[in-house]
C-alpha cells in the first residue's frame, strides 16, 4: 500500500509547527542510526528526548485520529511517537529498510512498524532534490508532497531520501502497528470501505449497504490481532 494523506494540518498550523523547527536544536542523525544505516545517512533531527519533539509528536497524534482516511488506510493499533529530521547541504538517506520492531522511550511498550509515514513541513519549491524514493512488488515510486500532507506505505519497503542540494527539508516520521498485520488485507479493507462510503452517497437508503458493511466488519474480525 502508498497512500498520500492530504491537508494533515491547516495553514496555521503548519504555520506554528515549521516556526518551531526552524529554532529547533537539531543533531546528527547517524546518532540514531544502526550500525548499517550509519554509513548511509547524512540528515539532522530532534533528540527523542527534546521537549519539542514531544510536543510537537503529541500535537500530530491527537490529528491523526481526527483524520478519516488515516483510519481507514492504517487501522492504526499503536502509533510511535513522531520524530522529526531535517536535509540540508547534500543531507541525504541510501537505501535501507526500517526496524521491524520499535521500543517506545521510556516505557516497555513496543510497536511493529507495520505502516512507515512521512508528514511533510516543507513545501516542494522549497528545496531541490529530497525526493522520498519507496521500491516495492510494482516499481519505483518518488514522493515529494506540498507542506501538510503524508504519505503512507508499508514498513517493509526499500526506500531512501534523494540528496537535498537546495534549501531544507523538513519532515515528522513515524511508524504504526495496524490491527490488520498483512498489508494485502488492509488493502482490500480501504477498497471495500471505498466502495461502501460511495455507495453511501449515491443510494444511502439500499439494504446491500447493510450486508456490505457486515463483511467489512466480520473480515476486520477474522483478519484483525489485538
Amino acid at each position: 500500500m502508498m497512500l498520500t494523506i492530504p491537508d494533515v494540518l491547516t495553514a496555521d498550523e503548519l504555520r506554528q509547527c515549521r516556526a518551531a523547527l526552524e529554532e529547533a536544536n537539531w543533531q546528527d542523525g547517524r546518532l540514531t542510526a544502526g550500525h548499517l544505516a550509519i554509513n548511509a545517512k547524512s540528515n539532522q533531527q530532534l533528540a527523542h528526548d527534546d521537549p519539542l519533539a514531544r510536543q510537537l509528536g503529541d500535537f500530530i497524534l491527537d490529528r491523526l485520529v481526527q483524520i478519516p482516511r488515516f483510519i481507514a488506510a492504517a487501522l492504526p493499533l499503536k502509533v510511535l511517537p513522531p520524530r522529526f529530521n531535517r536535509y540540508a547541504r547534500g543531507g541525504t538517506y541510501g537505501n535501507h529498510i526500517d526496524n521491524a520492531i520499535f521500543s517506545i522511550s521510556g516505557t516497555p511498550h513496543r510497536v511493529r512498524g507495520d505502516l512507515s509515514a512521512t508528514l511533510f513541513f516543507s513545501d516542494p519549491e522549497e528545496y531541490d532534490g529530497g525526493e522520498l524514493v519507496v521500491e516495492d512488488t510494482y516499481g519505483s515510486h518518488r514522493v515529494k508532497l506540498p507542506a501538510g500532507h503524508m504519505v503512507l506505505y508499508t514498513g517493509g519497503s526499500l526506500h531512501r531520501v534523494e540528496p537535498v542540494t537546495r534549501g531544507a527539508r523538513l519532515a515528522a516520521f513515524f511508524w504504526i502497528q495496524s490491527l490488520v498485520r498483512e498489508d494485502h488485507q488492509r488493502t482490500l479493507l480501504l477498497e471495500l470501505d471505498d466502495a461502501i462510503q460511495g455507495l453511501t452517497r449515491q443510494v444511502p437508503e439500499s439494504p446491500e449497504l447493510i450486508r456490505l458493511t457486515g463483511v467489512y466488519h466480520n473480515l476486520l474480525r477474522q483478519w484483525s490481532q489485538t
